[in-house]
């Protein structure tokens, strides 16, 4: 993919993200001792007991087939080689054909994709890992080319945003969204819901919500996305529902201990915005930790509150924190009480062994920029582990 394209994910997706640059390792000739770290103790994250508390970011990498939404044969490998991180949390899926927002995203609706993942899933646990599955419905944050039959995308209300997706003929302005009725939101919810299932039947050991980015459940949570005057709107309890009942949806077909959500407050990525986030985000935190669910997690980027005092005092689970971390911010993280398991970026996708690098203070692979959505073998498995050097 292009720059354009790139540089509208790399504030989340890529969190640290080094300027583009050929790729290449350079690894000291003499390994120090390897560290002793919270890093590396264990953790228990819903059911799961994780081996560490490095755990892989969910990042778009457009590595599916267009047509069907189905991962191609890289898939697999791309995951397996990263199975050391205490946890992978996998890019976003769309839990049906109308929450897809990106070109050669994939799906998790049909037979066919279903069978996919679950190459996905054997081949991480074939190395001992464990994965979840990140569910996002893009709502307005899509184009008609991407949707069937040229439909127009969904949203809480008919607001439309500013900026542009990637589609097969490249980037394409937003439209106006369809807003949604009760019953079509009713259906948006059982289809998480079903999701939760496919997933579950496909090998993964649980699911994250996507609630971040300006995607669907954000646009539902959002005063600037969210102008309804129903039970989906208007009041902060009111914009928390659909988020709530998604939750619900999930928890109903996995255990609340299979599921997990993302957050990122104010990181009013894809033009949406919230008159008062810090309400309506301790709000949402004080109802999900009456779900019990296996995790909440809040990945931060630009905004002056500090997020992470404010929420983690609210939630019993397990508190996954990410965004812009290197070894010694994750560290910090988990020695001053502030997270349990700390969530790298793109350190993971240009180094697939990073547990083994930061044990052994070895220098890190530079991300590729360039193909981090290119699609095919380079920047995507051909990564080097050190006894590849």
């Amino acid at each position: 993919m292009d720059a354009d394209r790139g540089s509208r994910f790399d504030a989340y997706l890529h969190s640290s993200f080094i300027s583009p640059m050929r790729m290449h390792i350079s690894i000291r000739s003499k390994w120090r001792n390897p560290r002793m770290s919270l890093l590396f103790t264990p953790v228990r994250i819903g059911r799961l007991e994780l081996p560490n508390r490095l755990v892989m970011a969910p990042m778009t990498r457009s590595r599916a087939d267009d047509e069907t939404g189905v991962p191609t044969d890289l898939v697999p490998t791309y995951y397996a080689q990263r199975a050391g991180a205490g946890l992978i949390i996998s890019e976003g899926v769309y839990p049906s054909a109308m929450g897809k927002g990106y070109v050669s995203t994939p799906g998790i609706e049909t037979e066919a994709q279903i069978a996919a993942w679950k190459r996905v899933a054997d081949a991480v646990h074939d190395r001992g890992g464990r994965i979840f599955m990140q569910l996002m419905h893009t709502g307005r944050i899509s184009h008609p080319s991407l949707l069937p039959g040229n439909a127009q995308p969904v949203a809480p209300s008919a607001i439309r945003p500013a900026g542009q997706t990637w589609t097969a003929a490249g980037q394409q302005d937003f439209v106006t969204p369809r807003e949604l009725s009760v019953a079509e939101i009713g259906d948006i919810v059982a289809a998480y819901g079903a999701s939760t299932r496919r997933a579950l039947d496909a090998g993964f050991d649980g699911v994250e919500l996507h609630g971040a980015s300006g995607y669907l459940p954000e646009q539902f949570l959002s005063s600037g996305s969210n102008t309804r005057e129903d039970a989906y709107g208007g009041s902060v309890e009111k914009r928390a529902r659909f988020v709530l009942e998604v939750l619900g949806a999930m928890v109903a077909e996995a255990g609340a201990d299979r599921v997990g959500i993302k957050i990122s407050p104010e990181m009013n990525f894809n033009d949406v915005s919230d008159a008062t986030p810090q309400q309506t985000y301790t709000h949402l935190v004080e109802q999900i930790d009456g779900l019990g669910l296996a995790y909440l997690h809040v990945a931060l980027f630009g905004t002056p509150v500090d997020y992470h005092a404010l929420l983690k005092p609210l939630f019993s689970g397990s508190y996954l924190l990410g965004g812009g971390l290197d070894y010694a911010k994750a560290e910090a993280a988990l020695e001053s009480g502030r997270a349990d398991a700390t969530v790298f970026g793109s350190a993971f996708l240009a180094n697939p062994d990073l547990p083994v690098r930061f044990q052994q203070n070895a220098a890190l692979n530079t991300p590729d920029h360039a193909t981090f959505y290119s699609g095919g073998e380079q920047g995507y498995i051909d990564y080097p582990a050190l006894g590849d050097a």
